[in-house]
C-alpha cells in the first residue's frame, strides 16, 4: 500500500507504511503519530466488538478539531490487532500515497 498520511488544517499528523484497516479506517502505530498535535479528551464510546474507544482532539495551526482521533487501549479479543493504534475522522484527510 505504501505510505498513508493523515492531515488536518494544513498539518501532517502522521505518515506510516504500517497501518491496519478496520471498517474502512486506517489505524496508525502510535510511534508514528505526532503526539504533540493530540490532546486527551474525556469522550469515550463503546463498540460491540472492539470495546471502549478513548478520544483525542487534534490541535493544528491554532485550531481544534474536537474528538477527531480515537484509540482502543484495551480492545476486546477480536480487535487486538488495533490495540493502542490511532485512527482519525471528522475532516482529517487520510490518504494513501
Amino acid at each position: 500500500m505504501g505510505q498513508v498520511t493523515a492531515r488536518w488544517n494544513g498539518v501532517e499528523l502522521v505518515r506510516s507504511d504500517d497501518t491496519i484497516v478496520v471498517e474502512g479506517n486506517h489505524y496508525f502505530p502510535p510511534a508514528d503519530v505526532d503526539r504533540s498535535l493530540l490532546v486527551d479528551s474525556d469522550t469515550t464510546t463503546t463498540c460491540p466488538w472492539k470495546g471502549e474507544a478513548s478520544y483525542f482532539s487534534v490541535v493544528a495551526n491554532g485550531d481544534v478539531n474536537t474528538d477527531a482521533a480515537w484509540v482502543y487501549r484495551d480492545p476486546k479479543p477480536d480487535a487486538e490487532t488495533i490495540r493502542d493504534r490511532i485512527a482519525f475522522w471528522k475532516g482529517v484527510d487520510v490518504s494513501a500515497e
